[in-house]
């Protein structure tokens, strides 16, 4: 059975050791809620890790949004190099929905942008969770989203095996079963091309493709390099998964049309009673329309929309989601639970009553309804052994906890909490103005909290006007700009960095020695316990930590919130004095996301380099190049596509001083000549 290897420099540390015996301990004797409450700071990841590898159990994370899972996913990555680490969250880069508006009779299409590497790692994860047990999946909530069995998801993969006998039809068959496309010229991700004895097929969850050399049966397997066909390595056998989820066999499929047929017959015979003749037409029309396509091609624009007949499922049953596709005994991780489980409550009827007006309107089935996330209800019954992780965890996840509550106050680094200061609102902006100087002057950074984007833009402007070097960030910016702003923040760029909700959860600066919460008595969500003390652990990676509360009052939540980091905060300072440690900054390496996009080129161009190096023929290789710029082009990956651009130039300026002759070619006659 596979094995999970934990790998890291460090060993658990400060309340770690307990934290993660306690856990095992209550997973061992069955019980089915735990919570890790893990201060900002105390390594909640690392003890995570320590749990899974020492369980050797597959696990689930689920993050309540995509930047967390995609920085736990990096964590995990590192944590576990040889295991399956993947990561599971929604594939558009732009999504609306399919809509009707009655008031202006506006019918409004489906209109979406898939991210092709996005796709390719959710397909990724499934196929790892159906054959490996050493596999880790970080997802965010939309892994409650309905994806179609797993069963039929599994039974439909082909699978090559040397020595087999090789059925060119039967194959050729199954791959456009699986939604795979052929294609000799434009070959990509879910494609697969035949020539002679050769058969490429490219996996929709690879970034490599599947060369099989055959006769009247396969005699060879490799995988092989997609930009210069360089053989990686040989394989005795190999699976090919479908391309889509959404995949039956043809039984099913034919079950399934019998049963849209029925449910149609039955839908028109209401409507026509009704006198809604004209919605019965139109139903009509884009139901057999859509079943035709399924009978042709096995799959039509909005197939989810027939989830319930491709699944069997009876109405009212709920969909099949990732947590279907593991295994019974894996295990659950909620990260920040105080936001992932109200997220997931609610989900559910977040776009019930828009498909309610397409059913009632006449442009879908009833069963569209069915097409949707779980309800809380049913998520609830079909998780296994979870454990809610948060520094401020829900009454909800405690009284689901009881005594199992592992707590992480003491930090592996002996941080204390920061201190905390109330003080007047009177005079607030001024009093701001100093402690973001003194700070500067030490070589530290501040973040200040308003209530609305007019606030932190104003406050930015001002404190700009001031002389001092300041950046706001709000949820209208796209993410490059945000990361953009964060880079220069944490680069030294700026002292101050304005916001309003987005400096909670996930942002780990080292050098922020000041939080500053302005009116911080306006009792609400924003100046709630939880947020109030979410807000302050930013201040918890540095030995200088102090947070500010503005305000002329002590509400509930502030007197909640500064008694609990109060009450930590003793705690540590007396185990520190216990084992005479000596606080320090967190040292943490930092790479931007340009530093790391310059990295990407320098690999790519190193990758380029190779492949002229060993191609046979250059023209053929800058086809290839061309065809993935554009390719990168129209899937909005721009980035990319500029890389492949690049190699473009380099290639053809090269061709050129050739003379368009093979450059190792000519080398080789060189040193010929020399020789």
């Amino acid at each position: 059975m596979e094995k999970f290897k934990l790998i890291s420099p460090f060993k658990p540390a400060g309340d770690q050791p307990g934290a993660i015996k306690h856990l095992l301990s209550s997973l061992h004797a069955g019980q089915k809620n735990q919570t890790l409450l893990g201060v900002t700071g105390s390594g909640k990841t690392f003890t995570m890790a320590n749990v899974i590898a020492a369980l050797n159990r597959p696990a689930l994370i689920i993050s309540p949004n995509k930047v967390l899972a995609a920085q736990i996913y990096g964590e995990f990555k590192s944590f576990f190099p040889q295991n399956k680490v993947e990561y599971f969250i929604s594939y558009y880069d732009y999504y609306q929905p399919e809509a009707y508006l009655p008031q202006t009779d506006t019918y409004i299409e489906k209109d979406a942008s898939i991210n092709q590497q996005i796709d390719r790692l959710r397909l990724k994860a499934t196929s790892s969770i159906l054959n490996f047990r050493d596999t880790i999946v970080v997802a965010s909530v939309s892994c409650i989203y309905n994806i179609g069995s797993p069963e039929e998801f599994a039974k439909a993969a082909l699978f090559l095996k040397t020595g087999d006998k090789f059925n060119r039809k039967e194959i050729t068959e199954k791959l456009s079963f699986l939604r795979y496309e052929r294609n000799d010229i434009d070959f990509s991700r879910g494609k697969y091309r035949l020539k002679g004895p050769v058969l490429d097929i490219f996996p929709s969850d690879e970034e490599y493709f599947l060369r099989a050399v055959f006769s009247d049966k396969i005699e060879e397997i490799s995988c092989r390099d997609p930009l210069t066909g360089r053989k990686i390595s040989e394989l005795r056998d190999a699976a090919v998964y479908p391309a889509t989820h959404f995949v039956s066999s043809p039984a099913s499929l034919e079950k399934a049309l019998e049963s849209i047929e029925e449910e149609l017959k039955s839908r028109l015979a209401v409507l026509r009673s009704e006198g809604r003749e004209l919605f019965a037409q139109r139903l009509e029309q884009r139901t057999r329309y859509d079943i035709e396509m399924l009978r042709q091609a096995g799959f039509c624009h909005g197939i989810e929309n027939y989830s319930m007949h491709l699944t069997s499922r009876a109405k009212g049953e709920r969909p099949l989601c990732l947590l279907d596709y593991f295994p019974r005994d894996f295990l659950l991780f909620i990260d920040e639970s105080h936001v992932t489980v109200p997220q997931i409550r609610g989900m559910y009827e977040g776009d019930r009553s828009r498909k309610q007006t397409l059913v009632d309107f006449g442009f879908r089935l009833p069963s569209a309804l069915e097409n949707r996330p779980l309800k809380y209800e049913e998520f609830d019954s079909i998780r296994p052994q979870t454990i809610f992780v948060s520094a401020t965890p829900s009454p909800y996840e405690l009284s689901l906890s009881g005594e199992n509550v592992a707590e992480q106050i003491i930090r592996p680094t002996g941080l204390p909490d920061p201190k905390v200061e109330i003080l007047p609102l009177d005079n607030q902006i001024e009093e701001l103005v100093k402690r973001i100087e003194k700070a500067a002057r030490a070589g530290e950074k501040t973040l200040a909290l308003t209530l609305t984007k007019k606030n932190a833009k104003d406050l930015s402007d001002y404190l700009s006007q001031r002389k001092i070097k300041s950046a706001y960030l709000h949820s209208d910016m796209d993410t490059l700009e945000r990361l953009d702003i964060l880079d220069k923040f944490k680069a030294g760029e700026f002292d101050v960095l304005v916001g309003i909700n987005l400096l909670r959860e996930g942002l780990d600066i080292p050098s922020v020695s000041n939080v500053a919460i302005l009116n911080a008595d306006n009792e609400g969500f924003l100046r709630s316990e939880t947020t109030l003390i979410q807000i302050a652990g930013r201040a918890a990676r540095n030995k200088c930590g102090n947070v500010i509360l503005f305000a002329d009052r002590l509400t509930e939540s502030m007197k909640k919130a500064v008694f609990t980091m109060n009450y930590r905060r003793k705690i540590q300072l007396e185990h520190n004095k216990k084992h005479g440690i000596t606080p320090e900054t967190v040292e943490k390496s930092y790479i931007s996301y340009k530093e790391l996009r310059k990295e990407r080129e320098e690999k790519a161009m190193d990758e380029f380099e190779k492949a002229v190096s060993e191609a046979k023929d250059l023209s053929a290789l800058e086809e290839k190049i061309e065809k993935n710029m554009l390719e990168a082009a129209e899937n909005l990956d721009f980035e990319k596509a500029a890389l492949y651009r690049d190699r473009l130039k380099a290639l053809r300026e090269m061709r050129a001083k050739s003379g368009g002759k093979n450059v190792k070619r000519r080398n080789k006659n060189e040193n010929k000549k020399s020789s």
